[in-house]
This record gives C-alpha cells, sequence and structure tokens, in this order.
C-alpha cells in the first residue's frame, strides 16, 4: 500500500483529521487512500506554534491512514495564507505550491513500525502485516468505534 511521510506533528493532525491540505514542493497524479507515517524527524517549531508536546508524539511508524481526493495547485503565498486553518503549516511552506486534500483519516490502534521514503512508496509491512490484514484491522477498529455505548 502507498505511504507518505510527514513529519510530526503534521502526521498526528492528518489522522486526527485537523490538517486536511498536505502542502509539497512537488505534485501527484495519485488518487486513493495511502497510509501515514511519522518519521523521526520532528518540526520543533511547529510544536510550539501548535502547542504540541514533543514527548507525545509517535515516530518511526505508520499512525494512520488517509485519502487524497485532489490537488490544489497555489500561485502566491496569499493563497496558503488564505488556506492556513487547513494546512496549519505558519511559515513552513516556503517554496510550496501543492496542497494535496485529504479526507477520511483513520488513526491506529496500534502503531506499525516502518522506515520512511521521500514522495509516495510503497510500505514494507514486513511478514506480520499484509494489506488485507491492515484493512481488515481498521475496518474492525472502525466498527468498534460505531457501536461503543449502543448495547
Amino acid at each position: 500500500m502507498k505511504c507518505l511521510s510527514v513529519s510530526q506533528p503534521y502526521a498526528d493532525l492528518i489522522v486526527q483529521g485537523r490538517k486536511t491540505i498536505e502542502l509539497r514542493r512537488w505534485n501527484t497524479g495519485f488518487r486513493g487512500e495511502f497510509l501515514v507515517h511519522a518519521p523521526l524527524k520532528i518540526n520543533t517549531d511547529a510544536c510550539r506554534m501548535l502547542g504540541v508536546d514533543e514527548k507525545e508524539l509517535r515516530r518511526g511508524v505508520i499512525i494512520g491512514r488517509v485519502e487524497i481526493f485532489g490537488v490544489r495547485v497555489y500561485k502566491t503565498a496569499e493563497e496558503i495564507r488564505l488556506d492556513y486553518e487547513k494546512h496549519l503549516a505558519g511559515s513552513d511552506f516556503q517554496g510550496s505550491r501543492y496542497g494535496f486534500l485529504l479526507r477520511n483519516p483513520r488513526e491506529l490502534l496500534v502503531p506499525i513500525p516502518c522506515k520512511g521514503k521521500l514522495g509516495f512508496f510503497e510500505a514494507d509491512l514486513g511478514p506480520r502485516v499484509t494489506k488485507n490484514e491492515l484493512i481488515s484491522d481498521l475496518f474492525d477498529e472502525e466498527h468498534r468505534y460505531q457501536w461503543i455505548g449502543k448495547h
């Protein structure tokens, strides 16, 4: 399954549904679901700006999935500033021209260790986890969530 490394705290914000645009300097034709990888690197300035405690962030693991359904092309820095509530990137957007439009985030209960790469990459989930098992786990998790407290 495709995967994208997103520096913390932004990876957590994506799987929590608080960040719905991921800014990049490069475009993609890819559409569909992908895994969100939180690399070892933490953006400490963004943590301070957003009031996130670095010690609580997961690193070096896949933490969830999300769907990319489009790309917004930015022509000016002002256009990027107007979308701040969707990308939360403060001054981190220098050089960014593309905003990956995201929806349907799902957070994994148990993060999957994984080494990140640049751009979209095929996640090596190891022999323990297959794509079908991952999808089944996410479905079961979603199903349990929907029925909690209803019986």
